[in-house]
């Protein structure tokens, strides 16, 4: 019989945490390209403190998409319309930085040797 030896560690968030927050956001805008681009690629993170919203990252797309109009849409969805935990969608100060994917990225994904090298695996 296998016994793993070590340390196993994960992490769980509640409702209403910042992280979980902006994984909807990024998985929202990682959707909206996707359902006008199926070939898009798209790296992007989202962070929030307060009444400021990031929205980082590289994407290579032919979608047309705003980010901080579908961020708003994800708190408002997920009842932020009027303050719940601070944050009210409207009043949210958003700042975007987003780049088209770099070259190196496409190359690494493209062809049979497919990965970015960057991968990694989550649960909870």
């Amino acid at each position: 019989m296998y016994f793993q030896t070590g340390l196993f560690t994960s992490e769980s968030v509640s409702d209403g945490h910042p992280d979980k927050i902006c994984d909807q956001i990024s998985d929202a805008i990682l959707d909206a390209c996707l359902a006008q681009d199926p070939h898009a690629r798209v790296a992007i993170e989202a962070a929030i403190k307060g009444d400021l919203l990031c929205i980082l990252g590289e994407l290579t797309t032919t979608a047309s998409i705003d980010p901080a109009a579908i961020a708003r849409g994800v708190l408002r969805d997920i009842g932020h319309e009027v303050g719940r935990w601070g944050l009210v969608a409207d009043q949210m100060r958003i700042i975007t930085n987003i780049s088209l994917q770099s070259p190196e990225i496409g190359a690494g994904v493209d062809g049979a040797d497919l990965g970015a090298g960057d991968q990694g695996l989550m649960f909870g």
